[in-house]
């Protein structure tokens, strides 16, 4: 068992550390938190160094590299800034729907744009009514000729904005299917199409710079190849997506509370109380001790779970448990690195109250915790025992 990163992973760690050094600007970061606008320059600025779809084949514009290397880069965009670092792991967010289960036209079509950073990509997939059920949908795509013909709402939509560029829309293709997820099909939808709008979700505790949309797709017609996949498979290719992406967001929990940690023990090491520096206290070694446990614990997880992939083993258990335990991780450490800088932890500018709001995203979207639970009970007790 070999636990030491690669020459070549090191250097993908040290490329995005150098890129975060000279590109994230803290008064930028803080005035496109306030209006909540997406960090394009940035993003059009990773696509150009490749740090994009880096998991995409070479002739997709990507690097033939692997999930590992992809949380690598995740990890260490949030560790730089959490919320600027969520949209750019997240801005080819599904295109592994496409990269997975599309024709070789879906892909040749989709995947270099994503990766050059001239669209973001969107997972359709959570209803308003629905939320956490995806077994249940209201969506419907029925059959029309020689096309799809799409009516329903989706709610949570990230990167669903004025730079979305495709959904991987999740719909009912078949209503009389008993259970009715074995009806359900994903289909690509074009953001650009008639009868497909979005609207913004409002104010959010965290990621503000992050499009997050509700969708509504009005007797939109796509073509019947517009399908990824095949028909009325689409729930169980969703739930093989998402072994995959919860790694990303359980290395985008890690790479927070490692910034959340990074900052608070800057802050320690330099501050004055009672005549000597707060870190001298024992009761803040204590602290950061427990804080960087837990981080090292989480980072064991998440690598495992990123390796074991890269291996082509699908681990529902183990994928839920690295998101579960890395999004755990996030909000404990972001909380803590707060109480360490006292009233300054409060304050904007030290950027550790940002971190804690970003952080508790990660126990939410990609499947809540009590969902990761779920799955992970599930496979150690036996679906039907």
């Amino acid at each position: 068992m070999d636990f030491e990163l690669t020459k070549e992973q090191q250097d993908i760690q040290k490329a995005v550390r150098d890129f975060v050094k000279g590109e994230f600007k803290k008064e930028l970061i803080e005035e496109m938190e306030e209006k909540h606008e997406y960090p394009v320059k940035i993003w059009k600025k990773a696509g150009e160094l490749g740090f994009i779809g880096i998991h995409f084949p070479e002739k997709y514009s990507g690097q033939g590299m692997g999930v590992m290397e992809n949380i690598l880069i995740a990890e260490e965009l949030c560790k730089g800034d959490s919320t600027v670092g969520a949209c750019l792991l997240l801005a080819d967010f599904a295109s592994e729907i496409v990269l997975h289960f599309g024709t070789d036209e879906q892909k040749e079509k989709w995947l270099p744009k994503v990766a050059e950073a001239e669209i973001l990509s969107c997972g359709a997939f959570t209803e308003p009514d629905h939320g956490s059920d995806i077994t249940s949908l209201n969506t419907t795509a029925v059959r029309d000729g020689d096309d799809w013909v799409i009516n329903g709402n989706k709610i949570f939509i990230t990167n669903a904005g004025p730079y979305a560029g495709f959904y991987c829309v999740l719909c009912q293709t078949d209503p009389d299917a008993k259970p009715t997820y074995r009806g359900i099909s994903l289909i690509l939808v074009e953001a650009d199409n008639p009868g497909v709008s979005y609207s913004s979700v409002g104010s959010k505790m965290g990621i503000r710079m992050m499009h997050t949309s509700e969708v509504t797709f009005k007797d939109v017609r796509v073509p019947l190849k517009n399908l990824l996949g095949e028909e009325n498979k689409g729930f169980y290719q969703l739930l093989e997506f998402f072994d995959e992406s919860r790694i990303l967001i359980a290395a985008q929990g890690l790479g927070t509370a490692q910034g959340a940690f990074d900052r608070a023990i800057n802050y320690v090491k330099q501050r004055e109380q009672f005549g000597q520096k707060i870190s001298q206290f024992q009761v803040t070694q204590h602290k950061l001790a427990d804080m960087a446990t837990k981080i090292e614990l989480a980072r064991l997880m998440v690598y495992k779970a990123a390796w074991n992939f890269d291996q082509g083993r699908i681990d529902p258990k183990l994928t839920s448990m690295a998101k579960m335990v890395a999004g755990r991780t996030a909000v404990e450490v972001a909380d803590e690195a707060i109480q360490l800088l006292g009233g300054y932890g409060y304050m904007l500018e030290y950027e550790v109250e940002r971190y804690y709001r970003d952080a508790k995203i990660c126990e939410l979207y990609e499947g809540t915790k009590e969902i990761q639970k779920n799955t992970i009970a599930s496979y150690l007790i036996g679906k039907n025992k």
